[in-house]
């Protein structure tokens, strides 16, 4: 799957790209499935809300088949190679929960500077996908970008330890001000499907979920090869250090697994 030139222009422009239902609603099942199988595990790379609901489940891709295939899938792989010029691998694999009435806010960061800062990335030749395993809308704590925020390089931040579960580079209130007086504040929100490709120096955020209706996105943080980390200062499941160019599998990789599961249950 290759991005177009209007596509390509696009990203330069807001750091962004938005693509509504790039894998069909029956797709979106199978990795909502998976994702509750994974929340229910009693796992270390599982991390908990206060109230005891998943945040986020990170390296799933190691332990779980269907978000194998996914981080492997060519709709995600080879626009990301065609953006960074080479081969990928992964650097960091999440599923973000975001329950309904107790999904947490993420703070306003890049997430190269996180990378940059933690684990020593030299340049922000990386890339984030965002997939949507359910619905998006205004209501359940969409993903908030501020375009254009990706040409102002690395952003100053402070390193926040107590707001979330999960410690992160953070910006303050006045830069973010700054910086949306520039590109404004946007929202992208789809269908179950959809499919958000984004750069690792683009500001961004999410609100609390306090609608009834759960958020939970796929998040693959994918690097150029010749881009690995430096440093290993954190666990191998949240910063991977197996650097090994990622080969896409066939695009029907997760309908194939959508008739085992039927042979299965059958």
């Amino acid at each position: 799957m290759k991005l177009s030139e209007e596509q390509l222009q696009e990203f330069d422009e807001n750091g962004y790209i938005f693509l509504p239902g790039l894998f069909t609603p029956e797709e979106a099942k199978v990795l909502k499935r998976e994702a509750q199988s994974v929340y229910a595990s009693d796992r270390k790379e599982v991390w908990r809300e206060s109230s005891g609901v998943a945040r986020t489940a990170f390296a799933a891709h190691t332990y779980n088949e269907g978000f194998r295939r996914l981080g492997a899938h060519p709709r995600m792989i080879e626009p990301v190679q065609q953006l960074l010029d080479g081969p990928v691998y992964m650097h960091q694999f999440k599923v973000n929960a975001k329950a309904a009435f107790d999904g947490e806010v993420w703070q306003w960061h890049q997430d190269y500077g996180t990378w940059k800062r933690d684990d020593d990335m030299p340049e922000p030749r990386a890339m984030n996908i965002a997939v949507f395993i359910d619905d998006v809308t205004a209501a359940n704590g969409p993903l908030l970008f501020i375009p254009g925020s990706h040409k102002q390089g690395v952003v100053d931040a402070g390193h926040d330890l107590q707001t979330t579960s999960y410690p992160l580079w953070t910006l303050d209130r006045e830069k973010v001000s700054e910086l949306a007086e520039r590109g404004g504040c946007v929202a992208p929100t789809g269908p179950a499907g959809s499919m958000l490709v984004f750069s690792s120096l683009l500001v961004h955020a999410s609100p609390a979920n306090i609608s009834p209706f759960d958020r939970t996105i796929c998040y693959l943080s994918l690097c150029h090869v010749d881009n690995h980390i430096r440093a290993f200062n954190r666990e191998e499941w949240i910063a991977h250090r197996d650097f090994t160019p990622i080969e896409a599998l066939d695009d029907n990789c997760l309908a194939e697994l959508i008739d085992e599961h039927i042979h299965a249950a059958g």
